[in-house]
C-alpha cells in the first residue's frame, strides 16, 4: 500500500468506524491518531486484525498525538475530534473548545501533510470545517466537511421505508448547514428517475423531511450519545472518491464564494469529487422558496462562524 489515511482523533466511535471502513476496503494505509495514545494502538490493532479476516492488506497503526510524525505525507486526513457538548456548557463554549482543537490538529496536518485532502468531521460541522480550512492555508478545493453525505442518507433511508423501496433506487438532495435549519428537497429527490412528489403526499414528504433535519437528535435520544456508523461511513465513502477518482456527485460542506449567492461561508452543496478533492461545484435552479429555506440555513452557519471569528 502506498496510500495513506490519517484519522485524527480515530480512537473514538465515528473515527474508528472511518477506520475500519476505509482499511477493510482496502482504500489505503491507516494511521488513527488520538489523545488518547493507548486506546489508538489498541483501536488500530483491532482493526488491523480484522482485515486479516477480509483478506484486506491495509496496514492500520495507532498513536497518541506525540507521535503525529506517522501521519507524514497522508493523501487524506479525517478529523472526528472534537468535545460534545455537556450539561452547563453553552452553545459558545463548545464552539471555542472545538475551535481550539481545530487549531492544534491543523497546525499538526500542516506540519506533516502539507498536499492532503481534509475531511473535517467534527461538529458544529461547517463552522468546523471554515475553521480548519483558515487555519490551513489550503485552497478551498482541499478542505470539504463531512455533512450531506449523511444527511441525504438518512433521506434516502426513510423514503424507502416509506415506500417499500430498496434504497439503492432512492436518491435525495439535502443542501444548507448540518443541523435543523438544512434544507431536504423532495422535488430534486427520486425514485428510480420518478420525482418524490409523484410518490408520496405533501404531509408525508414533509415528515421526512422533518426527520431528516432531527436525524441526529433522534439517534441521540436512543442511544444517549452521537451517531457514529452513518457518520464515519459517509466520511470513508467521501474518502472513496477522492483515492479512487470517481467524479462522483457528493452533497459536501464547501467554502462558497458566489456560489447560490452565499459568499466567504462552508454551506452544504452538491459537489464533484475526485483526486483533487472538490473538482466542481455544482449549481442547480432553486426555487424562491427553496433558495430562501438555503439562505436561512446559511445565515445559522454564520451566527457560528461568527462567535469564533473566522
Amino acid at each position: 500500500m502506498n496510500r495513506k489515511v490519517t484519522v485524527v482523533g480515530g480512537a473514538g466511535n465515528v473515527g474508528a468506524t472511518v477506520a475500519r471502513a476505509v482499511s477493510q476496503k482496502e482504500l489505503a494505509d491507516v494511521v488513527i491518531v488520538d489523545i488518547a495514545a493507548s486506546k489508538a494502538a489498541g483501536v488500530a490493532l483491532d482493526i488491523y486484525q480484522s482485515c486479516a479476516i477480509g483478506g484486506s492488506a491495509s496496514r492500520v497503526t495507532g498513536v497518541g498525538v506525540e507521535g503525529f510524525a506517522e501521519t507524514a505525507n497522508s493523501d487524506v486526513v479525517v478529523i472526528t475530534s472534537g468535545m460534545p457538548r455537556k450539561p452547563g456548557m453553552s452553545r459558545d463554549d463548545l464552539l471555542n473548545v472545538n475551535y481550539k482543537i481545530m487549531q492544534d490538529v491543523t497546525a499538526e496536518i500542516v506540519k506533516h501533510s502539507p498536499n492532503c485532502i481534509i475531511v473535517p468531521v467534527a461538529n458544529p460541522l461547517d463552522a468546523m470545517s471554515q475553521a480548519v480550512f483558515r487555519l490551513s492555508g489550503f485552497p478551498r478545493e482541499r478542505v470539504m466537511g463531512m455533512a450531506g453525505v449523511l444527511d441525504s442518507a438518512r433521506m434516502r433511508t426513510f423514503v424507502a421505508e416509506e415506500l417499500k423501496v430498496s434504497v439503492a433506487d432512492v436518491t435525495c438532495f439535502v443542501l444548507g448547514g448540518h443541523g435543523d435549519t438544512m434544507v431536504p428537497l423532495p422535488r430534486l429527490s427520486t425514485v428510480a428517475g420518478i420525482p418524490l412528489p409523484e410518490l408520496i403526499p405533501a404531509d408525508r414528504l414533509q415528515a421526512i423531511c422533518d426527520r431528516t433535519a432531527n436525524g441526529g437528535a433522534e439517534i441521540t435520544k436512543l442511544v444517549g450519545t452521537s451517531a457514529w456508523y452513518a457518520p464515519g461511513v459517509s466520511a470513508a465513502d467521501m474518502v472513496e472518491a477522492i483515492l479512487k477518482d470517481q467524479q462522483r456527485i457528493m452533497p459536501c460542506s464547501v467554502y462558497l464564494q458566489g456560489e447560490y449567492g452565499i459568499n466567504n461561508l462552508f454551506v452544504g452543496v452538491p459537489v464533484k469529487v475526485g483526486a483533487r478533492g472538490i473538482e466542481q461545484i455544482i449549481e442547480v435552479a432553486l426555487t424562491e422558496a427553496e433558495r430562501a429555506a438555503l439562505h436561512k440555513s446559511a445565515g445559522a452557519v454564520k451566527e457560528l462562524v461568527d462567535v469564533i471569528g473566522i
